[in-house]
């Protein structure tokens, strides 16, 4: 039994309003999460998706495989990139702050990620990709701190 987390991100401008979607299953529980903020990017929210995702995980030694639509995660992790980004502090690269956010979780929970295609009918994908859009869409959002401290 793998504990099974699908997830999306979204920006409105990239930098723009912007919002992550995600659910977990497990067995036959089912929890979504989501959250907007006034400035950020689409791969920003499409990493934070995976980080709260796994941060509500409250079991240990269950498998986790991850769904996302998001080349940059997806590859960073299983081609193994994130690990040659850490050995040099994150020089150059975007979003550090996530990165180094997800490492500890990585590690704990060692998630398999599998790619899917985007806007392509997976019923669950498309469920995380509108709960990203409604989360940005929110009147009076919280800022994304990690964005705005870094690019102000």
């Amino acid at each position: 039994m793998n504990i099974i987390i699908y997830t999306d991100g979204a920006a409105k401008g990239n930098p723009g309003p912007g919002g992550y979607g995600a659910v977990l299953k497990f067995n036959q529980h089912r929890k979504e999460l989501s959250e907007g903020f006034r400035l950020t990017t689409n791969n920003r929210m499409e990493l934070l998706a995976v980080i709260k995702a796994l941060e509500e995980i409250k079991i240990d030694g269950i498998p986790v495989v991850i769904y996302s639509d998001s080349k940059y995660v997806v590859d960073a992790v299983e081609k193994g990139w994130l690990w040659g980004w850490q050995k040099k502090g994150f020089k150059d690269k975007k979003n550090p702050d996530l990165w180094r956010r997800y490492i500890p979780l990585h590690l704990k929970y060692k998630p398999k990620f599998v790619w899917v295609k985007g806007h392509a009918g997976n019923i669950e994908n498309e469920r995380c990709d509108q709960l990203a859009v409604a989360a940005a869409e929110q009147p009076r959002l919280p800022a994304d701190t990690g964005y705005e401290s870094s690019n102000t």
